[in-house]
């Protein structure tokens, strides 16, 4: 039984088939890196898998249970998280409302009038503090860099305890300090029993993190295994440099 898989997963917009028969495993435990040239198709296979759109056709199962189609909150709920690669937060909320948002007994409603439990306030402070923003619990989410703003995005998405974490391109726009943070604490959380799947642009990034990598060229894979097969790859070569 596959942990997480992908079988023939199709989605085309007017015409234009943006991913295309895409069959996927992703390896339980490890870290997985998704990659492929710009228009490959890597952030519409993590929307059509978080139920933000619908495929065409094919099959998405998440520890041996079709998830296909499901909407994000069932997606959520069923232990799969998922970053973006523009972060989605609250601008005008606190980093901490904004990490009590993200608890999926708790609507907006009751965060706006300090309701949240203490237990869900507690765990929130630990994952802060986890991610080192913890000093900035009280300030709008808008004020946080942009470094910051991932963390606390990949923090608030720790709040419902996901077993399968998507990140897409985590080290976007990130300086190299906070790029060495995130693969710090993807590590911790990988050795922790957390699954990954990562888009990422940042090639030395990938082979330096990733156990597994998966290569999309064209809305399909072409290839995958670990990154010292990946980096001499013809195919892989070809999708990047064009021959």
């Amino acid at each position: 039984m596959s942990f997480f898989a992908t079988t023939e997963l199709t989605r085309s917009f007017g015409g234009v088939t943006a991913v295309d028969r895409a069959t996927v495993e992703v390896l339980p435990g490890k870290i997985n890196g998704l990659i492929g040239p710009n228009g490959s198709g890597k952030t519409t296979f993590f929307n059509l898998v978080t139920g933000v759109i619908k495929p065409d056709s094919g099959v998405v199962t998440f520890r041996g249970a079709p998830v296909t189609g499901f909407p994000p909150h069932r997606i959520a709920q069923a232990g799969l998280g998922r970053t973006f690669q523009v972060t989605r937060l609250l601008p005008r909320l606190t980093v901490m409302d904004n990490m009590l948002v993200a608890v999926r007994s708790r609507g907006i409603r009751d965060v706006l009038r300090k309701v949240a439990p203490a237990e869900d306030v507690e765990r929130a402070m630990d994952w802060l503090r986890r991610v080192g923003i913890d000093h900035l619990r009280d300030q709008p989410a808008q004020l946080l860099s942009y470094g910051q703003q991932k963390m606390l995005e990949i923090a608030s998405i720790l709040m419902a305890d996901p077993e399968l974490i998507l990140l897409d391109e985590p080290a976007g726009g990130v300086n190299p300090v906070m790029v060495e943070r995130i693969a710090t604490l993807v590590r911790e959380l990988n050795a922790e029993g957390r699954t990954f799947l990562i888009v990422e642009h940042n090639m030395e990034l990938v082979m330096s993190l990733c156990d597994h990598v998966v290569v999309f060229s064209r809305g399909t894979p072409i290839a995958a295994g670990p990154p010292s097969m990946i980096q001499t790859d013809p195919r892989v070569l070809e999708a990047y440099l064009g021959g």
